[in-house]
């Protein structure tokens, strides 16, 4: 739309020409100022032919007026508005630049009338001009006619023409130009003619009542579009269109709370109501009465009422020759006038049912029974079945309610029922589940309870029977001991008849059955009797126990009832040994020689068999001359002096004597109770350690000196030891030389013979000592020279040996020395020693030394004379 400005008046205000003439002196005329005219579409000037969109923003700077003043003076510019009018417009008086200060609405004003002013101070020009605003696309579409809501009748056709829409937009071209939509046309029955807004039913499509009822429908208004500041706009509005569909009769009645079921009862009588069917009009809209009936299966002995379909017994049940009548009732639309219109069919179902008024009831020979009782023996055969208990249960009623359970309710499981389950009717049976819980000595009679309960009726019906079972004994259990074994301890020396132990044994069996008789056996059981009724054991009248001779028995007795069932158990009899012998030297008189260093040992035995009675102890009761240089293991028995004396001058300077001859009086004491203890007198010769030359071999020999089997065993393994060896070595040289013997080249080779050193015999077992502290031998160790030159080229030249010469006697041993009185006779007990070179001085021997030094070297020259012959 084109806006265009009108000048509506134009006033020039001149000054009277009078006042021109009063003023002689102005040199020049003065001339109002006006505007610059510069036509349409510029922005200053007098905004002649001015228009503004209504979209222009408050604040914007929308125009300038331009003006001038002949004279040139300067000029204002002014802007002002009619009274009571908005003023939208405000001008800057310098620069004539006018700012748009309030919202424009072209749909509330589209033209604004607006005087302009220009002025010099002197004069001033006012005009009038006119504003046309222009049309932005601002506004929405606006319904005239929804939301609304109209009748339609379900009937009719598809593509009719319901409704007509109409909206209306107030923009101006594009903007103002409306068209119509559904908001879902594909899930609808219904189309819109979009230029129209006429709102029809689809092609193809028809109401029902019955399925919908009301239909709601959603028609958007959209314009076509227009700018708005600067884009293109499109706007739209909505309203909903609720269509109510009329009903018509079109629908055959339906029943409701299909499917039907009625029951008659055994209690029913005619006239009682079995069921009552309900119909309704399909056509809900405008539903017309039904009118009930039956089509068939009914067989005469029901009826129904033809306005509320109660359907009602004609006869007794007992008449009834059927159990279930599936019967067809026929439901009519009768229309205002009276005509029957349209119907429908459903079946009703009428199970003829019995009423659970009767219990499960027991029956025994003789009628109704609750209570019954048998007697049998213990232990019956598992599986067998119990045929003196006769028992009928019945329920009288019919079908599932004469349906129950048998279940028996006791002790265990010692019996089960059979059948479980019952339909009416049934005979009980009893079976032995488990023989052995059926034991007269744990239930001398048993209680159960037969229990029959409904299973799938509301009341549950159920009665119960007591059953009791009287159980009879058997010999069923042997007699049975109250420990496996028994311990029993009895005092060595008691008299014959004396009780050893009591054993116990009982049988749970009744009568003669559990009687029990006992009895001794077994290889131990020769010293013993038992009582047969008390089953007290006790020794044989002359019999002795003694705990040296044998402390330990063992048997065992029977315990047996009168039909020979029995039981062992085995007797375990120790002998107490009592203090009844006292210790016992071998010897009560003992004569020991004791070397300084080395202890003497006496011994006594204690014949009792046990501790503390063979345990002895021993103590030094008195010496003589001195009590003060020894003492004695109590446990061992070794004897031997004290620490501090290492020597025989300690021994002089302590005792004052120079005799080494002691008396001692020692004492064996056992530890039992009471205690006893025997004496013997130890005579002890006191003499100083000479060692013999030789190392460890002297020391075992001066060690063993009063045990000569056992130096004896020594030398011989000794001797096996270095035979083997040589066997050894001479083996393996002889396979040497065997595989050297092979045929070579013949040469002669000269060799320097080699001087051959003598072999010496050395003691292994020597170590090193001061010859000071040595024993010595009187003869020379032999010298051996053996020759043996083996050359490769398997030529053997002799081998000389030296053999050496056989040895000689051992020298007689020298005198002892002369008994001086007041001395002791010096003797070295018998020892072992080693064979050393010989000391550079001999140390003074008395006989018995010599002796065992000749002894020494004659076993020593033996054994080289073996070893040589061996070679």
């Amino acid at each position: 739309m084109t806006s265009f400005f009108r000048m509506k008046n134009v006033k020039i205000l001149h000054f009277p020409l009078l006042f021109l003439f009063l003023h002689p002196c102005f040199a020049h005329a003065d001339f109002a100022p006006y505007f610059y005219d510069n036509g349409p579409y510029i922005y200053n000037g007098n905004m002649a032919l001015f228009s503004l969109s209504e979209d222009t923003a408050v604040g914007t700077t929308i125009y300038c007026l331009n003006g001038t003043d002949p004279e040139g003076q300067e000029v204002r510019y002014g802007l002002s508005f009619d009274p009571g009018s908005k003023e939208y417009f405000r001008v800057d008086p310098k620069s004539g630049n006018i700012t748009l200060v309030e919202q424009l609405d072209r749909e509330k004003q589209d033209s604004i009338d607006v005087l302009v002013s220009i002025t010099d101070e002197r004069s001033k020009v006012v005009e009038r001009v006119t504003v046309f605003v222009m049309d932005a696309n601002d506004e929405k579409p606006e319904f005239q006619n929804m939301p609304t809501l109209i009748d339609v009748l379900e009937t009719t056709e598809s593509g009719t023409s319901i409704y007509k829409v109409e909206a209306l937009d107030k923009d101006t071209g594009s903007g103002g130009s409306v068209t119509y939509f559904l908001q879902n046309p594909q899930s609808t029955l219904f189309a819109m003619d979009r230029n129209s807004g006429v709102l029809r039913i689809k092609y193809g499509e028809m109401l029902d009542y019955e399925k919908t009822k009301t239909h709601f429908v959603t028609v958007i208004a959209k314009d076509s579009g227009g700018n708005f500041n600067g884009k293109e706009q499109f706007l739209s509005s909505s309203a909903t269109l609720t269509i109510n569909v009329i009903d018509a009769q079109d629908t055959p009645p339906s029943f409701i709370g299909t499917p039907y079921f009625g029951y008659v009862y055994e209690i029913s009588v005619p006239g009682s109501e079995i069921f009552t069917v309900l119909a309704k009009d399909g056509d809900g809209g405008n539903p017309n009465r039904i009118r009930y009936s039956f089509e068939e299966g009914d067989d005469g002995v029901f009826s129904i009422n033809k306005t509320s379909g109660c359907i009602t017994l004609l006869t007794l049940p007992i008449y009834l020759k059927r159990e279930i009548f599936n019967i067809k009732v026929k439901a009519t639309e009768v229309s205002p006038e009276g005509r029957l219109v349209d119907y429908g069919v459903t079946t009703v179902v009428i199970r003829v049912v019995d009423l659970n008024n009767n219990p499960p009831t027991f029956y025994g020979e003789n009628g109704p029974q609750n209570m019954f009782e048998l007697t049998m023996n213990e232990h019956p055969p598992e599986g067998e079945i119990l045929r003196r208990l006769k028992i009928t249960v019945n329920d009288s009623d019919q079908g599932a309610n004469a349906k129950f359970n048998l279940r028996l309710i006791g002790p265990g499981r010692m019996l089960r029922v059979v059948p479980q389950t019952v339909l009416n009717e049934a005979q009980v049976t009893i079976l032995v589940e488990d023989s052995a819980a059926m034991d007269y000595e744990k239930h001398h009679f048993l209680t159960y309870k037969l229990l029959a309960a409904e299973i799938d009726t509301p009341e549950r019906f159920s009665a119960t029977a007591d059953i009791v079972i009287h159980l009879l004994d058997t010999n069923d259990n042997a007699p049975k001991f109250s420990s496996e074994y028994y311990i029993a301890r009895i005092p060595e020396n008691s008299p014959g008849g004396s009780n050893v132990v009591s054993v116990t044994a009982t049988d749970p069996d009744s009568g003669p059955w559990g009687d029990v008789k006992y009895s001794i056996y077994g290889s131990g059981a020769d010293l013993f009797l038992m009582q047969p009724i008390s089953g007290i054991v006790y020794t044989q009248p002359w019999a002795s126990l003694d705990a040296e001779v044998r402390s330990k028995y063992n048997f065992y007795v029977k315990a047996e009832d009168a039909e020979g069932k029995y039981s062992l158990a085995e007797v375990f009899v120790t002998v107490l040994d009592l203090n009844d012998h006292p210790p016992a030297f071998n010897d009560n008189f003992v004569e020991k020689t004791m070397v300084i260093g080395a202890p003497v040992k006496i011994e006594a035995v204690d014949e009792d068999a046990e501790v503390p009675n063979n345990v002895i102890e021993y103590a030094i009761m008195r010496a003589e001359p001195d009590n003060n240089i020894f003492d004695i293991d109590t446990d061992t028995g070794e004897i031997m002096l004290k620490s501090y004396i290492k020597s025989m001058a300690i021994i002089q300077n302590i005792t004052k004597h120079r005799e080494c001859t002691w008396s001692l009086v020692v004492q064996a004491r056992d530890r039992g109770q009471p205690s006893f203890s025997t004496t013997a007198v130890i005579k002890i010769d006191v003499t100083e350690a000479t060692q013999l030359s030789g190392g460890p071999l002297g020391s075992f020999l001066m060690q063993n000196r009063n045990k000569p089997l056992q130096i004896l065993g020594m030398l011989a393994g000794l001797i096996s030891l270095m035979v083997i060896v040589t066997v050894i070595i001479s083996t393996a040289t002889f396979m040497r030389n065997k595989k050297s013997n092979r045929i070579l080249p013949h040469r002669r080779v000269r060799r320097r013979p080699m001087t051959q050193q003598p072999w010496n015999f050395r003691n292994p077992f020597k170590v090193p000592e001061a010859p000071g502290e040595k024993f010595r031998g009187d003869e020379e160790e032999p010298e051996v020279i053996v020759e043996n030159v083996n050359y490769n080229n398997n030529m053997t030249d002799f081998v000389v040996r030296q053999w050496p010469p056989p040895p000689n006697a051992p020298s007689l041993p020298p005198p002892p020395p002369t008994y001086m009185p007041g001395q002791r006779q010096w003797a070295v007990p018998t020892g072992s020693a080693t064979v050393a070179p010989k000391p550079r001085k001999k140390p003074n021997m008395n006989r018995q030394d010599t002796v065992n030094l000749a002894l020494v070297s004659e076993l020593k020259m033996r054994f080289e004379q073996k070893r040589m012959l061996k070679h």
